[in-house]
C-alpha cells in the first residue's frame, strides 16, 4: 500500500553576535526512484537568499546558497510532498562468488572500502564472518541488521555526528546513524556493497490520514545482493511506506542535511523540527 506524505523539516541557528557571511549547502530534497515519487519540493531560508541546485557525486539533490549581509539568525525550511511504496522483498540473486567477481568489486568499490566513521575492525570482522556462515548474502544482510538492533540500545546524547561505528559498538548505545554505520561496517567486512541512506521516518505505523506527527530525521542502509534494497536496523523493519529517502553515500558525512561555513559570532543555539503528515 502506498502513502502520500508531506514533510516539513525546519533547521534554525542563532548566533552570539552577527555573522557577516556564510556559505551553505542543504540536502533536504527527497529522491525519486521506483518506490518513491517526489510530487513537490522547495527549500526556503530566512533571511531570504538566492539559491541554486545541483546534483552531487552521489546524485543527491543539493540546494546551495550564501549570505553576505550581517545576521544573527538563520532558518532553513525544506517542504516536500512524496508518494512512497510499501516494502519490497530482499534481492537474492547474487551469490558470494558473484560478490567477489572483479566487475562487481570494481563497480561498487566505494561501498566496500572503509571510511573514517565506518573503519575496519578485527573484532567486528570476526562477528561478520560468523553471521555469514551457512547463509546467502541477502540472509546475511538481515542477520547483520537484526544483530545490530539487538546489540545496540537506542540512546540520544551518547554519540555525535563525528562518532564512528566502533565508538557506538564500544558504548553499546547510539542513534540511527550509529545503527547504520555499524551495519555498514559488518556488511562491508563480508564483501557486501552497502551504502548509507538518510531521510525521514513517519513514527506511527498506523498513521491516520491528515494526522501530523513529530517525525524524525532518520538513517538506514541499502545493500547490493544482485540489486539494491533497504533495511532499517534501528527498528529491525524493511524500508517501506513510512520511510522517505533523501540522500545516500558512504556514510553520514556524504549526506548531512546542512553543511556550511561562516564568519562572525559562534552558533549559540540549534533548533531542528520535523513534521510529517500522511495525506493519503
Amino acid at each position: 500500500m502506498s502513502w502520500r506524505v508531506r514533510i516539513v523539516h525546519s533547521t534554525g541557528y542563532r548566533y552570539s553576535s552577527p555573522v557577516v557571511q556564510s556559505f551553505n549547502e542543504v540536502r533536504m530534497t527527497p529522491r525519486g526512484d521506483r518506490r518513491q515519487e517526489v510530487v513537490v519540493n522547495r527549500v526556503e531560508t530566512t533571511p531570504a537568499t538566492r539559491a541554486y541546485r545541483y546534483t552531487d557525486y552521489w546524485r543527491n539533490a543539493v540546494t546551495s546558497f550564501d549570505l553576505h549581509a550581517p545576521h544573527t539568525e538563520l532558518k532553513i525550511i525544506g517542504s516536500s510532498v512524496v508518494e512512497t511504496a510499501s516494502a519490497s522483498e530482499p534481492v537474492t540473486t547474487a551469490t558470494w562468488g558473484r560478490l567477489r567477481a572483479e566487475d562487481v568489486v570494481d563497480r561498487y568499490t566505494e561501498f566496500l572500502e572503509p571510511t573514517r566513521t565506518v573503519p575496519r575492525n578485527r573484532e567486528l570482522a570476526a562477528v561478520g564472518r560468523e553471521l555469514k556462515r551457512r547463509v546467502g548474502p541477502a540472509e546475511a544482510v538481515l542477520g547483520v541488521a537484526n544483530w545490530v538492533h539487538e546489540h545496540l540500545t537506542y540512546q540520544q546524547g551518547r554519540t555525535s555526528v563525528h562518532s564512528s561505528a566502533v565508538d557506538a559498538w564500544q558504548a553499546k548505545e547510539g542513534v540511527c546513524q550509529d545503527y547504520a554505520h555499524l551495519s555498514l561496517l559488518l556488511l562491508r567486512s563480508m564483501g557486501i556493497p552497502a551504502r548509507y541512506v538518510s531521510g525521514y521516518l513517519h513514527t506511527n505505523p498506523d498513521g491516520e490520514v491528515r494526522e501530523t506527527v513529530k517525525g524524525e530525521s532518520h538513517a538506514w542502509i541499502e545493500a547490493w545482493t544482485g540489486g539494491w534494497w533497504g533495511y532499517d536496523p534501528t527498528n529491525a523493519i524493511p524500508v517501506g511506506q513510512r520511510h522517505i529517502w533523501v540522500a545516500l553515500g558512504r556514510d553520514y558525512s556524504d549526506v548531512a542535511p546542512v553543511k556550511g561555513i561562516f564568519s562572525g559570532g559562534a552558533a549559540s543555539a540549534l533548533e531542528v523540527d520535523v513534521e510529517i503528515t500522511r495525506l493519503a
